[in-house]
């Protein structure tokens, strides 16, 4: 049995964008997702970061103090 696509929702968007959008014949929804698709990754990198901040200042830390791992092993 198919499933049924999610159904539609409406955002409202400014007149001015709404019709430069149309005037370049971008596809206002596929813009739309896009838009959203970038954020959503943004602010998944951005608690990404501050869920695993206290790591990354250790790791840091460390190779401040100690130098890279295997580091005497690279060939460049």
């Amino acid at each position: 049995m198919p499933s049924k696509p999610p159904p539609a929702s409406t955002i409202p968007v400014s007149q001015r964008l709404a019709t430069q959008a149309r005037n370049l014949k971008l596809d206002l929804t596929r813009a739309a997702e896009d838009g959203l698709d970038r954020a959503i990754k943004a602010e998944r990198e951005r608690l990404w970061r501050l869920e695993n901040a206290d790591a990354i200042q250790a790791a840091n830390t460390y190779v401040e103090k100690n130098g890279l791992p295997f580091a005497k092993f690279r060939q460049f």
